[in-house]
This record gives C-alpha cells, sequence and structure tokens, in this order.
C-alpha cells in the first residue's frame, strides 16, 4: 500500500514533481495554443489577401480584354476593349444607325427597322419597336414618303459613355413634295460583355427648315 508500480508511474507523469512545474506546463501548452490559433489566423488572412488579389488580376483581365470585331470590308481599329469601344467603332456604328433609321422609303423601312431591333437592348426593345411600328403606319397611308438622313460634316459628332450626339441633315420626299431639316440625332447606347446595344433613339430640334 503506498507504493505504485512501474507501469503506474509511467501513466503519471507529474508524479513526485513540484506543483509548480504542473502550473509551468500548464501554462506552456496553453502558451503553444495561442500560438497555434496566431498563425492559423495569420494563414486565414493571407488567404483571403491572395483571394482578393487574384480577383483583383481577373477583373482587371476581363476589364482590358479586347473584342475585335471587324466586319467584312471594313478597315480601321474596330474593337470593344473591356467596356470601352474605340473610336472608330463608334463611328462605324453611327453611321450604321443613321442609315438604318433615318434613309429609308416604303419598300425598304420595315427590313431595315427589323435590322435596327437587332441592335436594339432588351430592355429598350418594346418602346423601340412601337415607335418604329408608327413610322410603318405612318407609311401605309403615304406609300410615297420616303427620308433620306445625312451626317452634316460642318458640325462635329460628340460622344460620351453613354450616349452619341450626332448632326444630321434630313430630306424628306412625299408626292414630289421635298422638305430639308437640320437637327440633332441622339443615339443611346451601353457595351455590355463587348456587345453594342442601343438603349435610345430620338431627333431633337428638327424646328427649323433649310431652303
Amino acid at each position: 500500500m503506498g507504493i505504485l508500480s512501474r507501469g503506474q508511474a509511467a501513466e503519471d507523469p507529474l508524479l513526485g514533481k513540484p506543483a509548480s512545474f504542473g502550473i509551468h506546463r500548464y501554462l506552456q501548452g496553453s502558451a503553444n495554443l495561442f500560438e497555434e490559433n496566431r498563425l492559423l489566423k495569420v494563414a486565414v488572412a493571407g488567404l483571403f489577401g491572395v483571394t482578393v488579389v487574384l480577383g483583383a488580376v481577373i477583373y482587371t483581365t476581363n476589364q482590358n480584354a479586347r473584342t475585335v470585331v471587324v466586319p467584312f470590308g471594313a478597315t480601321g481599329d474596330l474593337y470593344v476593349s473591356g467596356s470601352k469601344p474605340s473610336e472608330a467603332y463608334l463611328v462605324a456604328m453611327t453611321r450604321n444607325i443613321v442609315a438604318l433609321s433615318g434613309t429609308w422609303s416604303a419598300y425598304s423601312a420595315d427590313r431595315q427597322f427589323q435590322e435596327l431591333l437587332g441592335l436594339v437592348h432588351p430592355s429598350a426593345y418594346g418602346a423601340m419597336r412601337d415607335s418604329l411600328n408608327g413610322v410603318l403606319d405612318e407609311l401605309a397611308d403615304n406609300p410615297t414618303l420616303s427620308i433620306a438622313t445625312y451626317i452634316r460634316g460642318d458640325q462635329p459628332v460628340r460622344w460620351t459613355p453613354h450616349e452619341i450626339l450626332v448632326p444630321v441633315e434630313k430630306v424628306r420626299v412625299i408626292g414630289g413634295v421635298i422638305r430639308k431639316f437640320r437637327g440633332v440625332l441622339r443615339i443611346g447606347y451601353r457595351i455590355e460583355n463587348g456587345r453594342f446595344w442601343l438603349t435610345r433613339l430620338s431627333e431633337e430640334q428638327f424646328d427649323a427648315e433649310t431652303r
């Protein structure tokens, strides 16, 4: 009694040690656990930082990605870099929109308007379709009506990230009567996933007639 076997002594590392030894060992274990937790937090923070950096790199790469669009027979730098189109691309799209929406007759209007609607953003599609259908209704009542629209060379075309302001001259012919007008064609647009979308098309300041 009072005598421990050799196996029992091996199971209790504190046997025969002073009380301060147990306290010291407890504190040392706590310090090691705290250090491990601190290292784990540092590792998690480092992983989060790497994720943020990679996300920023991927986003920047996508924004700087250049989508090159070269229609048949076209020349110049026609491209979209991220969400920013080149000036040559905007010029080409402006000419196309002016031609499709502003130069037509009873024989060509329906086909041209369908092609124009292919450029319209889904959010503006209904309103644009109704507006063009109104023109087709007018043509049904006036089959001799025809319109020719030209971009004026004496006034600059102005671009913003969401609008194109085009000074134009419109020649309206109906029943052999010719009338000329000058004004501004306002083209709203947006770039999504490298694609040009038409969001608005309106004529402004067409009050003055030139003779």
